[in-house]
């Protein structure tokens, strides 16, 4: 985000903030109390958290046509310094640059879907500084400098967009699969044992139930970041609250339903494989083909809690991401060649003495 000098091209958009009833300082979510903390006085206001979480039919949102596309750029007037900033493409919430109040842009803005459930954050930038220093200790090759970098200041807070999907399958299914046998050929020094597949045919129907089959939905955090930091307490889910966004940034989906079910689909499709295959207790697959019909298919659209740190270590960045929900990080940390090294020699001298020792029994 940075300062907005000609605006003719740029849409203004309206934000909230919210504002603490004793004072009138600005109110934050605290991931601690799960609830909304005044920075000024420390007020606290509880936030009701409504878990009734509803789920809806996929032909609802097919009809929305619901592909984000806000089509130009947007600023908005921060309401504690007066400063007009740029809003970023995919934002829906964060933090002015200038005086760090929180703000939180009115949904009427956005065209398409709103979200329906959130998935709160469950600790600080500090607690995610904690669990991202954990992991680091276990790099082994990480340098000592680097981890020193893993502090609450490099933490940013954001709410990634995502879409799940339940959907009733029934699969029909027909293959060829093998199980290995051996048996023992020749005879004198020409006697071994060989190994033989067995072949035979498969067929018939199978029947699973996908509940929150989760999908990514913003190129900043697309499915392979998602699939890292799995599992999200989905069982902690609520409905969406604007407020539980005060503090913390957020981001908005960039593809449609039909596109999320597309890659839902294959999700499903893959765990069937799978699920199919462990049922046929086979050794190999010469092939399967699998058709799937999918029935009371529903989807809703969740915000989840990621904590990110972007460091430069180097004159390379990295990048590291923490699940918001349970701590569970991920990421890449640079290398140090001394400690690569280190270990090198002690793996040569440990082998060295393992042949001096065996040398010596003999």
């Amino acid at each position: 985000m940075s300062s907005v000098g000609d605006l003719g091209k740029v849409k203004r958009v309206e934000t909230d903030v919210v504002k603490c009833k004793s004072c009138g300082g600005t109110m934050v979510f605290d991931p601690a109390t799960q609830s909304l903390k005044c920075e000024h006085c420390g007020n606290t206001e509880v936030l009701s958290r409504d878990t009734n979480v509803l789920e809806r039919d996929i032909l609802e949102g097919f009809e929305k046509a619901a592909r984000f596309d806000r089509g130009e750029q947007a600023s908005f007037k921060c309401s504690n310094c007066g400063a007009v900033v740029m809003l970023g493409a995919d934002e829906s919430a964060a933090v002015c640059p200038f005086c760090s109040t929180p703000i939180i842009v009115k949904e009427e803005y956005f065209g398409g879907l709103k979200p329906q459930v959130i998935l709160p954050f469950k600790f600080s930038a500090d607690a995610a500084s904690d669990f991202a220093k954990r992991w680091a200790k276990r790099r082994l090759f990480a340098p000592r400098k680097f981890k020193k970098t893993l502090s609450p200041e490099n933490m940013h807070g954001v709410y990634e967009p995502a879409f799940t999907f339940d959907s009733k399958t029934r699969s029909t299914y027909r293959g060829r699969v093998g199980d290995r046998h051996t048996r023992v050929v020749g005879s004198g020094k020409n006697r071994h044992t060989e190994t033989y597949i067995v072949y035979r045919n498969v067929s018939g129907t199978f029947d699973k139930f996908f509940d929150d089959v989760l999908v990514a939905n913003n190129s900043n955090f697309d499915q392979k970041k998602l699939s890292s930091l799995l599992p999200f307490a989905l069982n902690e889910q609520c409905v969406y609250e604007k407020k539980f966004l005060s503090g913390y940034m957020s981001e908005v989906y960039q593809k449609d339903v039909k596109d999320g079910w597309t890659d839902a689909k294959k999700i499903i499709d893959a765990n069937l494989y799978s699920a199919i295959k462990s049922t046929l207790h086979c050794d190999v697959v010469d092939y399967l083909d699998i058709s799937t019909e999918h029935s009371d298919v529903k989807y809703k659209y969740i915000l989840l809690p990621v904590y990110f740190s972007n460091y430069r270590y180097n004159k390379k960045d990295y990048n590291l991401m923490i699940n918001g929900s349970n701590g569970k990080t991920s990421g890449k940390t640079p290398i140090s060649p001394w400690r690569v090294l280190f270990a090198v020699l002690i793996g040569v001298a440990l082998l060295a003495l393992f042949i001096y020792l065996y040398s010596f029994a003999e």
